[in-house]
């Protein structure tokens, strides 16, 4: 997919996606409004505007990958360099109604599976912008907390009237802290003797599992001793 002819769909998409939703619908005006070829854009998205929306969450997640490079969070705890990223992928969403039409489509079961994926892919692009390097079960227990707290955060946020969406903010950083309880009280059992031993068996099967891996044998990749 070239990310130009992406960005004319999604965008003449925009336009549709308050009236008529993530649909077929809009996924065949915004072909004819951006004159891109109907078979191009079948190519790109074979499911239409399923994969058009899935686009249109990929690009936020990409907005917010580049403001966070370009912000300085050095001065931050990590808490609130998370929060940041939060506001800054749900601000990076750019159409609040083509966000609540998503929510819609991916609570519909053929397509909960998409949105699951879709909320995932975003904590796991804030974690790794972050410099997350958990190489065990933290891998998945981080990445699986954080996108409850997204998923409510954008929830709660689409039915906010409140000045600069500030009640919004109120409440991501009462669900952080929330996390927050969980991982002090993880932190005491560790430091407790007996509790750390009664969770010595379970702390090393947690050690031993992995997060997954880019493979580099695929064909059309290339390896990295090629590079």
């Amino acid at each position: 997919m070239t990310d130009d002819t992406r960005d004319k769909l999604i965008d003449a998409a925009l336009m549709h996606v308050p009236f008529d939703g993530w649909t077929e619908t809009s996924f065949r005006a915004a072909i004819e409004d951006s004159e891109v070829d109907p078979t191009v854009a079948k190519a790109l998205f074979p499911r239409g505007a399923v994969d058009l929306a899935l686009a249109f969450h990929k690009r936020g997640d990409e907005a917010m990958i580049a403001k966070l490079k370009e912000a300085d969070l050095s001065g931050m705890r990590f808490r609130d360099k998370v929060a940041f990223a939060v506001r800054t992928r749900i601000k990076a969403a750019e159409d609040r109604e083509a966000v609540r039409r998503g929510t819609t489509l991916f609570s519909l079961p053929p397509y909960a599976p998409d949105g699951a994926k879709a909320i995932w892919g975003t904590a796991d692009a804030i974690w790794t912008t972050l410099g997350d390097t958990s190489d065990d079960v933290n891998w998945y227990t981080k990445r699986a907390t954080l996108s409850g707290v997204y998923s409510s955060t954008v929830l709660y946020w689409l039915g906010d009237d409140s000045i600069d969406s500030q009640a919004t903010w109120d409440f991501l950083d009462r669900r952080i802290d929330d996390v927050m309880k969980i991982e002090d009280a993880k932190a005491r059992i560790n430091k407790n003797p007996v509790l750390s031993r009664l969770m010595a068996v379970p702390n090393r099967l947690g050690a031993a599992i992995k997060p997954p891996r880019k493979r580099d044998d695929l064909p059309g990749q290339m390896r990295s001793d090629q590079v």
